[in-house]
């Protein structure tokens, strides 16, 4: 019952619009002091929710987001993008999922990657014909990679509470994050093959495609030294993000010179609000989980799934019906911080791989950022195309399906995550 009564609690916080942080932590506090604890050890967990290195690189993976979101690098990169793949069925909208992906490969947020590109990749397509509905839907979609393909911030927050490495969590999230992208791709180019709609443009020259390629190059270079310093080992994570974060203020600053200081003071006020924010809910679930572990609520759940699911298929189906569930009225953070505390005990005892759970968790909190109605990407695209929310939600849905599909196919062919980070 005491897991029944918490677990209400919680959900007539949030369903009183109380914030998510302070949900988590008034709760938390409530029931430490219930157990006759000191309300000095709110303080003490709230020093120790913060004070992990790995944490360092989110305000710094943010900063950089924000930088080349201010900078403008998405047209270039995207005019790259449309002169070598534009000719196809569809040309424009796979051009703006590529550049979402290579995007998503520098800034590790979803909705800095749905900003960067569709704030040029929506007026483009709307002056070639294409339909809002599908526009809009794709580049939601297409946002969304930017938490799977590393670097990511939901996956360093994984890792934190996890313990897991950082490292190989960003290497499991290439596989996935590739499939993805490459099955929102079919779908664009099958859906104008056999709309007739949306065909492809006249095909650019080598020396057009040459001479954009080099425009975007900064950018694309960019990308390459995150990752590529990263997976060789050159430097952690951490530090990656120090390395983006002043990398890119010298991109757009002195190589490209299109980020003025109003959009630099832009740029940090908005890295420091999300940080405040993202921050305080990390708070909220220290204190939370301190709370929930004293009262044996993961044990409980353990035992609650030894008696009565027998299997880690069944366990799975539990775990991803509640995510679908609960991504409708949480963004995709706060579910991360509230579940994985609760469910990471037994999927140990189950002897799930927690580097493959942790994908398949971030794939399933990805739908909450294009599901209503609370899907922070159809905010970002619907602020964007000056429209409304129904429009963005109509063309989220063939998305919502095809990531339902990469989820079953994570699921059935594990290989798809672990190959990546076992052989490298």
């Amino acid at each position: 019952m005491t897991l029944l009564y918490i677990g209400l609690a919680l959900l007539a916080l949030l369903f009183l619009g109380v914030p998510v942080a302070f949900s988590l932590a008034g709760l938390g506090a409530a029931l430490l002091m219930l157990k006759g604890l000191p309300l000095a050890m709110v303080a003490q967990n709230l020093h120790g929710a913060l004070d992990n290195f790995v944490l360092l690189s989110v305000p710094l993976f943010l900063l950089m987001s924000n930088l080349l979101l201010k900078g403008g690098v998405g047209k270039d990169l995207f005019d790259a993008v449309q002169k070598w793949v534009g000719h196809l069925p569809g040309g424009l909208g796979l051009s703006a999922l590529v550049s979402c992906g290579i995007f998503s490969a520098i800034s590790g947020s979803s909705v800095a990657t749905a900003a960067t590109v569709g704030t040029v990749a929506i007026p483009e397509m709307a002056k070639h014909g294409y339909s809002k509905h599908f526009t809009l839907g794709l580049l939601a979609a297409g946002g969304t990679l930017g938490i799977l393909i590393p670097p990511s911030i939901p996956l360093i927050v994984y890792g934190v509470i996890t313990d897991e490495s950082i490292g190989k969590l960003f290497l499991a999230g290439v596989g996935p994050g590739i499939l993805l992208l490459v099955m929102f791709s079919i779908y664009t180019v099958g859906y104008a093959w056999f709309t007739g709609l949306h065909q492809g443009q006249e095909a650019s020259s080598m020396k057009d495609r040459m001479s954009s390629t080099v425009r975007a190059m900064p950018t694309i270079l960019l990308a390459v030294l995150i990752i590529g310093g990263i997976y060789t080992g050159a430097f952690t994570p951490t530090e990656a993000s120090a390395v983006g974060a002043l990398a890119s203020f010298v991109l757009v600053a002195f190589i490209l010179r299109t980020l003025s200081l109003k959009d630099f003071y832009a740029a940090v006020s908005q890295t420091l609000k999300t940080t405040i924010v993202l921050f305080l809910i990390v708070i909220g679930a220290k204190i939370f989980g301190k709370a929930i572990t004293l009262y044996q609520v993961p044990f409980m759940l353990s035992e609650l799934v030894d008696v009565h699911i027998s299997s880690v298929n069944g366990f799975m189906l539990l775990v991803t019906a509640i995510l679908l569930v609960i991504g409708l009225f949480l963004e995709s953070l706060s579910m991360l911080l509230i579940m994985v505390p609760v469910l990471f005990p037994t999927v140990l005892s189950l002897g799930i791989d927690p580097i493959w759970f942790g994908i398949y968790f971030v794939i399933l909190i990805e739908l909450a950022l294009i599901t209503p109605p609370v899907g922070l990407n159809l905010f970002v695209i619907q602020a964007i195309a000056r429209t409304n929310l129904g429009v963005v939600a109509r063309g989220v849905i063939p998305f919502i399906f095809i990531m339902l599909a990469g989820a079953v196919i994570v699921y059935f062919v594990p290989a798809v995550v672990t190959w990546i980070p076992n052989n490298l």
